[in-house]
């Protein structure tokens, strides 16, 4: 099959060879035609699926056949829903793609950076608006945004914005809109709150399962070294001196790992860049771009920063941390090996993180093999047992003073406030 196939119109074919595009990967294929048969969609895919055109296609020729009124001016047609900001930029350069060659307009509405272009570009009117939920509450609140004229919503990511806590600013949102739309949701997984907001939704959703929410690619090599916490480093920087490394995405589980590895690759020569909440909108798209071009060899993020980070060509992803959570690893994972590329997942465990590892493996249904030849071996894989309290009949209590007029015990002044009045209570808090 190709898109010439799919019954999309001649403006978005000829973008769609503009951009290279020839076949249609199985979401877009499944997705596409029942998208334009105005059916509500659940799509339950992983990354690097395709799951953007899968969605932002059909939309285009949508909105593109729909006649606006005259003298009506622009309104906001279709809102995507995303969980960060790398994300709704990725969607928006795409949809500026799909739709070069009509009249519609979209914008980004994302925060970390000032609003004042965004109303700028509101102000001059826009179809399609991709928003990160707080920076939308923000506008709406302003009274920037109306979206009472939304006919298409799109959800992607739902299960990243449930981790991320914007589940409710998202159902804040949906009560906005007009009930009468076309809903479009997209999650890797379905966790029981997500399973609930679907059937909420969506009305006789047509369902495409492209792969189950616990596999991984099978093109990606995946291996594990078991190192001990205070190793990692030294072990991460031996294994970047192999120059087959040509580009590697290193997790961290926090904001301040990802910058204290970036000093380290710095100081031993390796080109490196950290990407997180911390950093600003320009500082994330700046090291994004130098890693895109090669400039940079390393980008260190977290899990939240890495959400739309779309380079085909990586082609290693090395966890420090193993992520607690299953589904956190299979989404980190498939950052390589898309685009029908290979890729190789290596993973750091630690004593603590043995659990985790055993979580993942029931997930994905499969042994990560072992690497057991390197200088950093782990020096015990026993967790360490904390050593219990001694009881009270243990230890010996301490004699008290007697009393005496000559010489009273006075109570601590901690103890003074604790009957007294309620001021006084208020006071020792």
């Amino acid at each position: 099959m190709t898109f010439n196939d799919l019954n999309l119109i001649p403006a978005i074919l000829k973008a769609l060879s503009k951009e290279n595009y020839t076949t249609p990967t199985p979401i877009q294929e499944q997705a596409i035609p029942a998208v334009l048969a105005g059916k509500d969609l659940l799509g339950c895919a992983q990354t690097g699926t395709g799951k953007t055109a899968a969605f932002a296609v059909p939309i285009v020729q949508l909105l593109s056949e729909q006649q606006m009124r005259p003298n009506t001016g622009r309104h906001i047609r279709s809102l995507i829903l995303t969980p960060t900001r790398e994300l709704a930029l990725q969607i928006a350069d795409n949809i500026q793609a799909y739709s070069q060659y009509t009249q519609l307009r979209c914008s980004a509405i994302v925060g970390g950076v000032s609003q004042r272009v965004q109303e700028r570009a509101l102000k001059q009117g826009a179809d399609i608006i991709i928003a990160t939920p707080g920076r939308l509450i923000d506008l709406i609140n302003q009274k920037h945004i109306d979206l009472k004229h939304v006919k298409i919503l799109v959800l992607d990511e739902a299960d990243r914005m449930l981790d991320m806590g914007f589940i409710h600013d998202v159902k804040k949102i949906i009560t906005k809109l007009p009930s009468k739309r076309q809903t479009l949701f997209f999650s890797a997984t379905m966790p029981p709150e997500i399973s609930k907001m679907v059937k909420a939704l969506l009305v006789n959703p047509v369902k495409v399962e492209i792969t189950p929410v616990s596999s991984t690619v099978d093109r990606i090599k995946q291996s594990i070294y078991l190192v001990d916490k205070e190793n990692k480093q030294k072990q991460l920087n031996h294994l970047l001196q192999d120059k087959s490394i040509v580009s590697a995405l290193v997790f961290t589980r926090t904001k301040h790992g990802a910058d204290r590895v970036v000093r380290e690759l710095t100081a031993v020569n390796i080109a490196a860049q950290a990407i997180h909440g911390n950093k600003s909108q320009n500082a994330r798209q700046s090291a994004l771009s130098n890693f895109r071009s090669g400039v940079t060899r390393v980008l260190v993020a977290t899990d939240i920063a890495a959400r739309g980070i779309d380079i085909e060509e990586l082609s290693h992803v090395i966890n420090m941390n193993l992520p607690n959570i299953p589904e956190t690893y299979v989404h980190r994972i498939g950052r390589t090996g898309r685009a029908g590329m290979s890729g190789i997942a290596i993973s750091f465990c630690e004593v603590d993180e043995i659990p985790y590892r055993r979580d993942i493996e029931k997930l994905i249904g499969k042994t990560i093999p072992e690497v057991k030849d390197h200088p950093y071996p782990m020096m015990s894989r026993t967790q360490p047992v904390k050593a219990d309290r001694p009881s009270i009949s243990a230890v010996q209590k301490p004699q008290k003073p007697a009393k005496s007029k000559a010489n009273p015990v006075r109570k601590p002044k901690s103890e003074w406030f604790k009957k007294g009045s309620k001021a006084g209570s208020k006071t020792s808090r």
